[in-house]
């Protein structure tokens, strides 16, 4: 069952002034908090539905059990700068950026554990919703923010101690990877701080079809010249395909009268590891050293990402009949395929993007280190673990067993990873003093 064609979602996002600029949700002022310089440390959230969330959690736990002891922090995950998600990471990047530990408390309660499908399913069955003309995603943003956010905004995210939280969407109209930063509703002339939390992790994880777009208004009220930033970076794009692709995008923002609305879907059609928005602000700014100069940051001793990687990869029995694949059938292994390619090509740029940077920053006295921690659920120590976790569908409804072994994965592939094991020497972490909860 589809909701209504001429349905029509609700306009959120106030227009900006200056009293309300300065309590904003902006990549400056998050980045500016008393974090220890030496680790530049990134944590970033696949797609994939309750599946991806409950993985995430998992990892969440993981650092929270690994102590550290070269900074004031004790835990490494303290050492957390930003979470980049899209998508059902969504869900737990922006619930631990507004609870902290408090996640390890309720968030199980609130979603991992919840029937939010039931709920939104019931709610479009309801004979009081045939005639509501707001569609499903207003269903769904209505039960976000009942049951998991707590009409929450962005400027409640302001914590003192937390990291960013970088929720990512895509635009449909333009094709553009949309950030919901700070410097991204500067474009739009409007105010991210009031902006619901719920509406933004819906249009993270709006699936096309199954949702219609959570849509927000390009207001016509502020400077609309493009910033010499972009001005410069699209002089720097000439030979940089992947940049001039995105600042051409953003640039259509400034085109007010053709984009008057930006319609944001789920962000894992333009990067299901939530990566590459990373990768556009720094390259945007003009590499990591001109990235660290505007956020006023030392150069660190190593730049650390864990890239959190949750697509399946199911048996769908293909191989084992002469018959034809469902239309179900093939619209998911088509979407496999096109998510294990582009995951693949995302992981290359961001190998190679942390090799120059480490090259860009490093000096003859002082090397910075990096480390990529990829995890997926094919690192899983016993193969059917593999085959049990490739096999948890992309919804927003699994049962305990799975929640349970999602969590479980993501402790014990981080906790095995190479690399992660070599973070943890270097910063002379003692790995038997790590507890698993």
């Amino acid at each position: 069952m589809t909701s209504s064609c001429a349905s029509q979602g609700m306009i959120r996002n106030d227009r900006l002034d200056a009293e309300t600029r300065d309590s904003s949700y902006s990549l400056i002022q998050a980045q500016s908090r008393d974090r220890d310089s030496r680790t530049n440390f990134t944590l970033s959230v696949s797609g994939g539905g309750t599946r991806a969330a409950a993985f995430a959690y998992g990892v969440l736990q993981a650092l929270r059990d690994t102590p550290i002891s070269h900074t004031k922090h004790t835990r490494l995950l303290d050492e957390l700068d930003t979470i980049s998600s899209v998508s059902g990471g969504s869900f737990t990047a922006a619930y631990y950026g507004l609870h902290g530990d408090g996640i390890f408390e309720t968030y199980e309660s609130d979603f991992l554990r919840r029937n939010l499908e039931r709920s939104l399913i019931r709610k479009v069955l309801s004979p009081l919703g045939w005639f509501d003309k707001r569609g499903r995603t207003e269903d769904a943003i209505s039960l976000y923010d009942r049951f998991i956010f707590k009409d929450a905004k962005f400027s409640d995210l302001n914590r003192v101690d937390g990291p960013l939280i970088l929720l990512n969407a895509t635009d449909f109209s333009t094709g553009v990877r949309f950030s919901f930063i700070q410097e991204y509703f500067d474009m739009l002339c409007s105010d991210l701080g009031s902006f619901p939390i719920s509406a933004a992790v819906t249009a993270s994880s709006a699936v096309p079809l199954l949702f219609h777009p959570v849509v927000v208004e390009n207001r016509n009220d502020c400077d609309n010249e493009l910033p010499r930033w972009i001005k410069r970076a699209r002089r720097r794009a000439k030979d940089h395909p992947e940049l001039e692709v995105t600042l051409d995008g953003i640039s259509k923002f400034f085109d007010k009268d053709s984009n008057r609305y930006l319609h944001l879907v789920d962000g894992g059609i333009t990067d299901n590891l939530g990566l590459r928005s990373i990768y556009d602000f720094v390259e945007m700014i003009g590499g990591a050293r001109n990235f660290l100069r505007v956020l006023k940051h030392d150069t660190p001793e190593r730049i650390v990402v864990i890239s959190l990687d949750a697509s399946n990869d199911p048996d769908t029995g293909i191989g084992e009949s002469a018959d034809h694949p469902t239309a179900a059938t093939t619209v998911d292994v088509m979407s496999t395929i096109q998510i294990h390619r582009y995951n693949a090509s995302t992981k290359n740029l961001i190998n190679e993007m942390l090799t120059q940077w480490s090259e860009e920053l490093s000096t003859d006295e002082s090397r910075v280190e990096y480390y990529y921690i990829s995890l997926d659920f094919n690192q899983m120590l016993d193969p059917q673990d593999s085959y049990f976790l490739n096999n948890i569908p992309t919804t927003f409804t699994l049962s305990d067993e799975e929640v349970d072994r999602l969590i479980e994965a993501g402790k014990e592939t981080l906790f095995n990873h190479p690399e992660f094991q070599r973070l943890m020497s270097d910063l002379q972490v003692d790995s038997r003093q790590v507890t698993i909860q």
